[in-house]
């Protein structure tokens, strides 16, 4: 009996053991084999089916392109070096842009390896500000990104039309903000600090491009401490930060004249007035724990404490550069630091954390549930409980991710819960702070590390939108029931 009408081909034979429905599988992936096409169950192909599993796999591709780049002999400036680890972690923190390091930039890196670091950076904030804002897209339209990608929030706060017109803004905002801070930054390295023309531009285009990705390296091994009282470099690298850690939404609402509050929507609100709170808070709260101690900012002048202070308010939004010693500071300083890094900035940004708008929400559920509203209300507009879950789904998950990693840490390392604490929330946030442990961990705490930064800057990120892609109405409810809370 054959399988098709006129008989089966040549190449085709009569097999007892497989039946017509198995033979006519096998056929067909066979075909589709020889045409380039992937079957159903081709795996590259499930991981690239879906927007929230391609994110993780991009990102893992160029992190692993970044590493074998910078374990070029001509990268780096040690040949009898094991240079796997090192490559592997410094690309994972390029890419994820957070900027904890095992070898110190400045010096174990030529300028070839630093250049690459800096690619690895701004494809790394490019690709996290591009793809947020294209993930935040297809969850308030939920369409595909076959042919155009067309969207448009309630209030026009996002009229974008192809990802074409998407890429090209986020470029064009990138660019301007860098241009300007490394300009400023040039011009301050040329004439203060007796750099020539090319070290000068090329030290004030890295710190740049790093500040607003909120990277945080730098080629200086000290960081910023000697920079610690010069409001030429402190300023414009903090004003990047802060502009990269808004989000793309917000700036393009910014940008187009939507300045006056009334025509805010919540989230511009939550990530704008949140971060204002969240800066003086944190610069307040720094300077009052640092300002007369010797070790940070007891020694530096008004100037030097007021920028330190400053800097202590920002540089844990998911930066990660220092202007003094993390290592040295009060305990009071480092709990409000890991609160800060845990929070992070704002969303479809360069900064990481569980974000502003994550946790402005949570706090308004509490408020309104205490003061016992069904509804959770912001400016006159009702939060969805869809929105409250995912929130609390990302908070938590962090929270676990922290906990996790802490808990790894403490078992590959012998060092003090307070230090373990602030190297994997920073890991987590992708901010890069650190008290200096990160270059005496052993391998497998390097690895608990480069765990925490994948997750914090893509898992946020990808579960948030699987959360709201994968929510489907319900047609029915089911019995209530009240357990017991508290």
């Amino acid at each position: 009996m054959s399988l098709r009408k006129g008989g089966p081909p040549p190449s085709e034979t009569r097999n007892p053991g497989l039946d017509p429905a198995s033979v006519a599988t096998v056929q067909k992936m066979l075909r589709e084999a020889r045409n380039g096409k992937p079957g159903k169950d081709n795996v590259f192909r499930r991981l690239m089916s879906h927007p929230v599993r391609a994110v993780p796999v991009a990102f893992l591709l160029v992190i692993i392109i970044g590493a074998a780049l910078l374990m070029l002999p001509a990268a780096r400036t040690d040949q009898s070096a094991d240079v796997f680890m090192d490559a592997l972690f410094t690309s994972v923190s390029a890419v994820c842009v957070t900027g904890l390091i095992t070898v110190d930039t400045a010096t174990f890196w030529t300028p070839l390896g630093q250049g690459i670091i800096l690619g690895l950076i701004q494809v790394g904030g490019f690709g996290i500000m591009t793809l947020a804002t294209l993930l935040a897209l297809l969850v308030r339209k939920n369409i595909g990104l076959r042919g155009q990608l067309v969207a448009q929030s309630e209030t026009h706060t996002l009229n974008l039309g192809d990802v074409r017109a998407v890429l090209t803004r986020v470029a064009k905002i990138m660019l301007t903000f860098e241009a300007a801070s490394a300009l400023v930054l040039t011009i301050r390295f040329w004439i203060a600090y007796d750099s020539n023309p090319a070290t000068a531009l090329w030290h004030g285009a890295f710190h740049a491009v790093s500040a607003f990705n909120n990277a945080g390296f730098s080629l200086y091994s000290s960081n910023l401490i000697g920079f610690a009282e010069d409001p030429w470099i402190i300023t414009p690298i903090c004003l990047a930060i802060i502009a990269g850690g808004l989000g793309f939404p917000v700036i393009i609402q910014l940008t187009r004249g939507d300045v006056h509050p009334r025509n805010w929507t919540i989230h511009l609100r939550l990530t704008i007035y949140g971060t204002l709170l969240l800066l003086l808070a944190g610069t307040l709260l720094f300077g009052a724990f640092e300002w007369n101690r010797n070790e940070t900012l007891g020694q530096l002048s008004l100037t030097g404490k007021i920028l330190g202070s400053f800097a202590g308010g920002v540089f844990p939004r998911t930066a990660g550069f220092n202007s003094i010693d993390y290592g040295v500071a009060a305990p009071e300083t480092l709990m409000v630091t890991n609160i800060l890094m845990f929070i992070g900035g704002g969303s479809a940004g360069t900064a990481g954390g569980i974000k502003i708008t994550t946790f402005l929400v949570l706090g308004f559920a509490i408020w309104n549930e205490v003061r016992g509203r069904d509804q959770v209300t912001i400016a006159h507009r009702s939060v969805s409980s869809s929105s409250q879950r995912q929130a609390l789904s990302v908070a938590l998950l962090g929270i676990a991710a922290v906990v996790a990693g802490t808990m790894l840490l403490l078992m590959f390392t012998d060092y003090s819960l307070e230090k373990v604490l602030f190297e994997s929330i920073s890991a987590f946030g992708t901010v890069g702070l650190s008290t200096g442990i990160t270059y005496n961990l052993p391998p497998a705490a390097e690895w608990v590390l480069m765990a925490l930064m994948f997750t914090g800057r893509i898992g946020t990120v990808a579960v948030a939108s699987a959360l709201a892609l994968s929510a489907r109405p319900r047609l029915y409810r089911l019995p209530e029931e009240r357990p017991i809370i508290g």
